[in-house]
């Protein structure tokens, strides 16, 4: 499995009317183009960055659909009123212990990791860490997406909402510290969105 996400950072009181747009008609027009495993959008209302996700059975069909996608890409940062910043990953692990609804939220992490130990970062994460994420307050899935030419990783943890990733954090840092201690990964930025549409069919890789 394979995504891309384009992520704008825009006017805050742009977002609404951004969201309303890939909703209703980037999101139906993704899921008919051959290959499509859905699309997921998350957003920082206070600040206007906004993040949307459209995830892929292989890596040709995300390749093949860069040319139908780029000018709803264009109109969504229009509206939005920032510039896209495309970034391509590979899906290398997603787990789910129950679907998101209303109000879930998102804590990302983007990490940097040495290319040639992303597999062993991938295993110690399923095998070490799986088990006391899921233990977190309100945890619904966590997903991992690789960057392998440039080293590059990044972890959403999504939970069911802002109070529970809240009382999450403390205990959320700690085992980040101890993920990234276990793999030599160095952690580039933490943010935290709203997860707005969720509609990523991607299957369970545990």
């Amino acid at each position: 499995m394979y995504a891309r996400s384009t992520t704008v950072r825009g006017a805050p009181e742009a977002v609404d009317e951004g969201i309303a747009y890939v909703r209703d008609e980037v999101m139906p027009a993704v899921q008919q183009m051959d290959g499509s495993v859905g699309l997921s959008m998350m957003c920082d209302l206070e600040s206007g960055r906004c993040i949307v996700t459209t995830a892929w059975a292989d890596e040709d069909a995300m390749r093949r659909s860069a040319e139908g996608v780029l000018p709803m890409r264009q109109r969504t940062a229009e509206i939005l009123r920032g510039d896209p910043d495309v970034e391509e990953w590979e899906i290398a692990f997603l787990h789910r212990t129950h679907q998101t609804d209303h109000g879930a939220c998102a804590r990302v992490v983007w990490s940097r990791c040495d290319p040639s130990r992303m597999d062993r970062m991938i295993d110690t994460y399923r095998m070490g860490m799986l088990s006391r994420v899921e233990e977190l307050p309100g945890f619904c899935s966590v997903s991992v997406m690789l960057d392998r030419a440039r080293g590059r990783v990044v972890r959403a943890s999504i939970y069911d909402d802002r109070d529970a990733m809240n009382r999450a954090q403390e205990q959320a840092m700690n085992l980040r510290r101890d993920f990234h201690r276990q793999t030599g990964m160095e952690a580039i930025e933490v943010a935290e969105f709203d997860m707005v549409l969720a509609h990523l069919r991607v299957p369970e890789t545990v």
